[in-house]
C-alpha cells in the first residue's frame, strides 16, 4: 500500500484543509502514516502569515529532499499560492497553493506520469468559487474543525492574505448543515466554527445569510454540544448579535476578538476598520451577554512607527479587557504589502523586548481570569491521558487537568469542580 504523511503549518482553516487531502489520499487507497519517519508521498500545508512561516516550510522541504530523495513532495497552501511554480525549484512534485486541494491526489499521478513538476496555482478573484471541500473525521482530535468561509476583502496595510487566500467566498448552509450531521454521526460533540475571516460569512451569498444563520444551521442538528467560533472582527460584536449568540446554550463563551492594536493610530496606519471605542464596545456587548466571557486575541507589536506612547496603550487596553490569552508576534514584513516600505522599522532588540513583556502581561491577565472559576462548576471536553491525568477544556477554553475516573474518555464530557490553578491552566476534581 502506497503511504502518505502530513504536516501543517499556520492555522486552523490549513489544518481544516490538511484534513480534506487526507481523506482524499485516503479514499484513493493510500496509508497515512507519521510525519517523522519513511513515506511515498509528503504533504506539506504552508504558511506565509509570517517571515518565520516561510522559512519553516522551505527548511522542511530541503530536508526532505535530502533524507528521502526518492519521496514525492507536494507543498499546498499559502507560500505555495504565493511563490507558485518558482517553488518547484525544491525538487517538490506538485505545488498547489489554496485551490484544487480536492483534486490533489489526480495532479499527483498527473505529475508523476509525465515525470516533471506540475504547478497548479491559479489567480484567484471574484469569480473564484467556494472550494466545497469535505471532511468526516478529525485526526488525533476530539474536536472538529468545520471551514465555513474562505478568503478576506480587508487588505490590512501588513497583511499578505487576501493575496493568497482571495476575495471572500461563503460555503452555503446546506453544506454547512450536511458536513455538521457527519461529523456529529462520528461522534464529535464540538464543532469549531472557522474561516480566513469568519464574519464575513454570507456578505457574498446575496441571500443575506449571515454568519449568525450559520451558527443556527450548527446548533441544531443533533448531537453537537458545543459550538466554538473561530476569530471575530470587532465590528460584528453588536449588542444584537450578541443577545443572538446568548439564546444559543451550545455556544462557547470564549471569543477570539481581533485587536493586533490597543493605539487607534496604529490601527490606522495598519488600515483595520474599527477603533478602540468600537472595540471596548464589543467587549462590553459580549460580556453583557457572557458575564465569564473569556476573551482571547493576537497581538502585533512593533508595527512600523510605533512609538512607546503606542505601546504603553496597547499593554493599558490588554489590562481593561482582561484576555484569557493572547498571541504575540512581533511584525514581519511581507513583501508586496504596504506596511512593509512604511519609515520607522523597529529594531530587533525593541521587537524582541516589547514580545517578551507582552507575553508576560498576557500570562498575568490570564491568571487573574482563571482566578474567577475558582471553586465554580463546569464541564470539560476530555482530550487525552498523560501520565495518569485526563485532559480537556472548558467552554471558555480553559485548559483542565483531571485525576483519572471511571467517567473519563477521549470525546467525554464531564462535570467538574476547578480547585486550582496550575503551569498547564487549571486543577478540578470530577463531580
Amino acid at each position: 500500500m502506497k503511504t502518505v504523511a502530513f504536516h501543517t503549518l499556520g492555522c486552523k482553516v490549513n489544518q481544516y484543509d490538511t484534513q480534506a487531502m487526507l481523506e482524499k489520499f485516503r479514499a484513493a487507497g493510500y496509508q497515512v502514516v507519521p510525519f517523522d519517519g519513511p513515506a511515498d508521498v509528503y504533504v506539506i500545508n504552508t504558511c506565509t502569515v509570517t517571515g518565520t512561516g516561510d522559512k519553516k516550510s522551505l527548511q522542511l522541504t530541503r530536508r526532505l529532499r535530502r533524507e528521502h530523495p526518492e519521496s514525492q513532495i507536494i507543498l499546498a497552501g499559502c507560500l505555495a499560492q504565493r511563490k507558485g511554480a518558482a517553488l518547484l525549484e525544491t525538487g517538490a512534485r506538485l505545488i498547489i497553493g489554496t485551490q484544487y486541494r480536492d483534486q490533489v491526489v489526480t495532479l499527483l499521478e498527473k505529475a508523476m506520469a509525465e515525470d516533471a513538476g506540475l504547478s497548479a496555482v491559479n489567480e484567484l478573484n471574484a469569480a473564484t468559487p467556494f472550494e466545497e471541500l469535505t471532511i468526516t473525521a478529525q485526526e488525533e482530535h476530539t474536536r472538529a474543525t468545520l471551514k465555513i468561509q474562505e478568503g478576506c476583502n480587508n487588505h490590512c496595510t501588513y497583511c499578505i492574505i487576501p493575496s493568497v487566500r482571495g476575495p471572500i467566498r461563503s460555503r452555503s448552509l446546506d453544506n454547512i448543515r450536511q458536513e455538521t450531521q457527519r461529523l456529529a454521526a462520528a461522534g464529535y460533540r464540538e464543532i469549531v466554527l472557522t474561516g480566513i475571516h469568519l464574519s464575513s460569512y454570507g456578505k457574498d451569498l446575496g441571500d443575506g445569510s449571515t454568519l449568525l444563520d450559520a451558527i443556527r444551521a450548527v446548533h441544531a442538528v443533533e448531537g453537537v454540544q458545543r459550538i466554538r467560533l473561530g476569530s471575530l472582527e470587532p465590528t460584528i460584536a453588536t449588542e444584537g448579535f450578541s443577545q443572538a449568540l446568548a439564546v444559543l446554550p451550545k455556544v462557547c463563551p470564549q471569543f477570539h476578538l481581533a485587536l493586533q492594536s490597543g493605539s487607534n493610530t496604529v490601527l490606522n496606519r495598519m488600515a483595520r476598520r474599527y477603533n478602540m471605542t468600537m472595540y471596548m464596545q464589543a467587549v462590553d456587548n459580549l460580556r453583557a451577554a457572557f458575564p465569564l466571557a473569556a476573551f482571547t486575541t493576537d497581538v502585533l507589536t512593533c508595527f512600523p512607527g510605533e512609538t512607546e506612547e503606542e505601546y504603553r496603550e496597547t499593554r493599558q487596553v490588554i489590562r481593561d479587557v482582561g484576555f484569557a490569552k493572547i498571541h504575540v508576534f512581533p511584525y514581519s514584513p511581507r513583501e508586496g504589502t504596504k506596511a512593509a516600505v512604511m519609515p520607522g522599522q523597529l529594531s530587533k532588540a525593541v521587537k524582541e523586548q516589547r514580545t517578551r513583556e507582552l507575553i508576560a502581561l498576557g500570562e498575568e491577565t490570564a491568571a487573574a481570569y482563571q482566578a474567577q472559576w475558582l471553586g465554580r462548576e463546569t464541564t470539560v471536553l476530555i482530550e487525552e491521558k498523560i501520565g495518569g491525568l485526563w485532559h480537556g477544556y472548558t467552554p471558555e477554553y480553559i485548559p483542565v487537568t483531571l485525576p483519572d475516573c471511571p467517567a473519563c474518555a477521549p470525546g467525554r464530557m464531564v462535570n467538574v469542580r476547578l480547585t486550582a490553578s496550575c503551569p498547564e491552566g487549571m486543577t478540578a476534581d470530577v463531580i
